[in-house]
């Protein structure tokens, strides 16, 4: 049975548009979860809605929305009220422009989301936008409505269908200075980053999330069945914190086990041979000197 679609509307390319379908790429099914429960019956708790002046449990007929003009003051807000504000990203992916993939900074990726043909009928021009893009290398940028907010939405070609991906506004990222600005700039020796270099070498691997392992997840589903069958938790020693101090061209040729000791060895060797020339030279110099 085919999921159900998350939004349908059209996809918009100049005067060429399709009818299409959007389905969430990604699902939290699988996760682990637990609900709150009384201790004293087993019994799961519900959640309710309290006013928060009065104390009073709120009911469902009573909740509305309201937008907070000032402290405690609120204008309610009703559902049909929002369809006032109709533009054409409601049922419309309307694409504006077309960037190379590279310059989409990674931080702007928010949700992914499956984009697929609505009806036979839509096919033929669905199947002319993916493959143009397909044949530019060229990610689409649209605008589209999703839970009465807009989103700037990039699509590109994915198999026999499309993935859009929504993107945050710049107002919603943190400018990395803040975080950045205050990190020291030592001097690090060319020995220790040809050490770390030969170290990513031997991790050098390709990208493939099917050998992704949620260790967590498992740990915990192994967890929850033996609490469940009455066996004891044994809960873990606390982790010592190591008090020994290593120096950072130690810890390198450590993790490069015996390999380490070679590869050093190479670079003080090229440090070394780097240095003579310049000690023969201030010898020469100074014999002159002496001579003179």
């Amino acid at each position: 049975m085919a999921p159900r679609a998350y939004w349908k509307g059209s996809l918009k390319l100049s005067l060429v548009s399709c009818p299409v379908v959007l389905y969430p790429a990604s699902t939290s099914v699988e996760k682990t979860r637990f609900h709150l429960i009384n201790r004293e019956t087993g019994n799961r708790l519900k959640q309710q809605m309290v006013d928060s002046e009065t104390g009073d449990i709120v009911e469902g007929e009573q909740k509305g929305r309201g937008y907070e003009l000032s402290k405690g003051q609120y204008v309610e807000i009703e559902p049909e009220e929002l369809e006032a504000v109709q533009i054409e990203s409601n049922h419309t992916i309307d694409i504006d422009s077309f960037v190379p993939r590279e310059e989409i900074d990674q931080r702007y990726l928010n949700h992914p989301y499956y984009i697929a043909p609505d009806g036979k009928a839509a096919v033929d021009a669905f199947a002319v936008i993916r493959d143009a893009m397909k044949e530019q290398d060229r990610v689409a940028l649209a605008r589209i409505v999703l839970t009465n907010r807009e989103h700037v939405i990039a699509i590109e070609p994915m198999g026999k269908g499309m993935l859009g991906t929504t993107l945050r506004f710049p107002y919603e990222l943190r400018d990395e200075a803040e975080f950045f600005d205050d990190i020291k700039s030592p001097r690090i020796t060319k020995d220790m980053v040809e050490l770390a270099g030969h170290i990513l070498q031997t991790k050098a691997a390709h990208f493939k999330p099917s050998e992704f392992k949620d260790q967590y997840e498992t740990a915990l589903k192994a967890l929850v069945k033996r609490k469940a069958s009455g066996k004891p938790i044994k809960l873990p020693e606390p982790a010592e914190r190591p008090d020994n101090v290593v120096s950072l061209m130690d810890a390198l040729k450590q993790s490069l086990g015996k390999g380490g000791k070679k590869t050093a060895r190479a670079a003080s060797r090229r440090t070394s041979a780097h240095r003579r020339p310049a000690k023969k030279a201030h010898r020469s110099a100074a014999r002159q000197r002496k001579a003179g």
